[in-house]
């Protein structure tokens, strides 16, 4: 289904029968990507004395609860309210859904005992583009992105130069296929979030960062329609749903 739409003063042609999903699914069990020292997210039926929600246990229905956390479970869509004493809520900053989007691939370089990723690559990569949402893929670029257990093992992650650069170039939304912008033990710091957010500046109540997303090789580096999905939490972070279209 091919329609016409128009994003900030620019008319594009998109398919939209021919989405690209960027979220990782979120799986019961180890088989699920895990970070920030957590355990395994698990989706169970309700038991009680008299029930158990399962068909195959011969419930009517299936009826499970879902445990997990969405900054260590999967692809999740978080606000400046994951950063702030007072509370906001992710559903409640976002109100836009559709955005101009550009995809970008990046080998994360050597900074003393870090692999990073910086203004200078970003600035490449970029060529001079100005989108409204930055994604972010990382090489090596393997499934393995979808299981792996990120605890401890100091993954890649953004300079502050670089998320300053991006709120200085007007990115309102930023995707990245890694657990955090920021270092996993930085003792606090958060210099990539405070810096995308200008925390101590003029808050950017309206910007987002999305973390843990999976951009299969297939795709290609370019210019897209981003829908931004996200369900609709009461939280600083949620559960969301990236899905990609090309722009013809």
């Amino acid at each position: 289904m091919k329609a016409t739409i128009q994003l900030n003063n620019k008319h594009y042609e998109v398919d939209f029968s021919k989405p690209l999903d960027i979220s990782m699914p979120l799986r019961s069990g180890d088989g699920n990507v895990i970070a920030w020292y957590l355990d395994a997210p698990s989706i169970k039926p309700v038991e009680s004395e008299n029930f158990t929600g399962s068909v195959a246990a011969g419930s009517a229905v299936n009826f499970n609860n879902i445990a997990f956390n969405p900054h260590g479970h999967g692809t999740h869509t978080e606000c400046v309210g994951h950063i702030t004493e007072e509370p906001y809520s992710i559903n409640k900053t976002l109100d836009r859904f559709f955005f101009e989007a550009e995809l970008i691939t990046i080998a994360p370089g050597k900074f003393r005992n870090d692999f990073v990723i910086s203004k200078k690559q970003i600035e490449q990569a970029l060529q001079s583009k100005n989108p409204e949402a930055l994604i972010i893929r990382t090489l090596p670029n393997t499934t393995d992105k979808l299981s792996r257990k990120y605890s401890n093992t100091n993954p890649p992650y953004l300079l502050e130069d670089a998320a300053n650069f991006l709120k200085e170039m007007g990115v309102i939304h930023l995707l990245i296929d890694l657990p955090s912008v920021d270092k996993e033990k930085d003792n606090g710091s958060l210099l990539a979030h405070k810096a995308f957010w200008d925390l101590h500046g003029s808050t950017r109540f309206n910007a987002t960062i999305t973390e843990l997303i999976y951009v299969a090789n297939g795709i290609k580096d370019g210019s897209y329609l981003l829908n931004l999905q996200i369900a609709p939490f009461e939280n600083d972070a949620t559960p969301s749903k990236p899905v990609l279209y090309a722009l013809l």
